[in-house]
């Protein structure tokens, strides 16, 4: 039985709907990511499941448990925030515990707990410490340990790294991902950064316009999108119209095609019927963009040595992998 269970569930403001008829479930200890745009409505459906957005209708299940006529308290489900929403005027610690003193946990456990989440989220040198003493990415820890810390059911995330720099938010991000893993504890992360997603859940449900338009693992999400808002959302597919396809593969091509830059090659070896319009590095790869048989095109190549480097109005031959044609609606 899946421990997580969302039936038919319905939200609307103001006459306008969010979200309605959503479906999926979760498995225990699963990783799950709501990934989309913003305005998708995956903010709203978190804090639905969460209990601090009434819905219109349907069902919440966790573990076999309709939790939907329950208010958040009740819920054994631990949410962290963008905004890390710490007490100014308390510890480390002290933040951390003030969910215990609510469960009214007794100060001896309390202590211990305490002391192990920190231990957990790499904070315990900084117990005694306040939160305007602390950076960014430590206060997201203290945040992320206070979820921890009541050992809730379910963990639950709304874009915690968004407010942080990359090299933080990468670091956060291994380090959230190998504490849900240590825990076996079923989250459901909420991002728009398709990077996350895609390197941090065991799958992904991708959200347009208050519906989940697709789900998988990261792996089919990428190669295999379902439409075009899949394929722009995800990666940076090259879009073509059908007349533009059969064009540039020079045969008929009946639908929308969706072609990944990395499947495409360049080289100096045949044809040369492609033009470097310009490009631009981007650390491991160099993203070009070339028009050939006038169709305009994005090729993403491996950074090797400044040698294969392609200058801008260079003629080179182009190298399509048919394989990696991709139809979609």
């Amino acid at each position: 039985m899946s421990f997580v269970s969302v039936e038919h569930l319905q939200k609307t403001y103001s006459g306008t709907p969010v979200f309605s008829d959503i479906n999926f479930t979760i498995s225990k200890g699963e990783f799950v990511t709501l990934l989309g745009p913003s305005g998708c409505g995956k903010s709203t459906l978190l804090r639905c499941i969460a209990g601090l957005t009434p819905v219109d209708d349907g069902k919440i299940l966790l573990d076999g448990q309709d939790i939907v006529p329950l208010n958040p308290q009740k819920r054994g489900i631990g949410m962290v925030f963008q905004s890390y929403a710490l007490f100014p005027n308390m510890t480390v610690e002290q933040n951390v515990a003030f969910g215990l003193r609510m469960q009214k946990v007794n100060a001896n456990d309390s202590q211990k707990r305490v002391a192990e989440v920190l231990q957990l989220v790499e904070l315990n040198d900084f117990a005694k410490r306040y939160p305007h003493q602390l950076s960014g990415g430590q206060c997201q820890r203290v945040a992320l340990a206070r979820s921890l810390v009541t050992r809730p059911r379910l963990l639950l995330l709304d874009e915690p790294l968004s407010a942080l720099d990359a090299r933080i938010r990468k670091h956060l991000r291994e380090q959230i991902r190998q504490i849900q893993r240590e825990l076996g504890l079923t989250t459901i992360f909420v991002t728009h950064d398709q990077e996350e997603a895609l390197t941090m859940s065991d799958r992904i449900f991708l959200m347009n316009q208050g519906r989940i338009v697709q789900s998988g693992n990261a792996e089919s999400l990428y190669v295999a999108p379902v439409d075009v808002f899949a394929a722009s959302f995800i990666g940076n597919y090259n879009l073509l119209d059908a007349d533009t396809a059969s064009r540039l593969l020079q045969r008929p091509v009946t639908s929308r095609i969706a072609i990944r830059p990395e499947t495409l090659g360049l080289s100096l070896h045949g044809e040369a019927d492609t033009l470097i319009r310009n490009h631009s590095l981007l650390g491991n790869v160099i993203r070009y963009r070339v028009e050939v048989r006038g169709v305009e095109l994005i090729v993403d190549v491996l950074n090797r040595s400044a040698a294969d480097l392609y200058a801008d109005g260079q003629r080179v031959a182009l190298t399509i992998d048919s394989s990696a044609l991709c139809e979609v609606a």
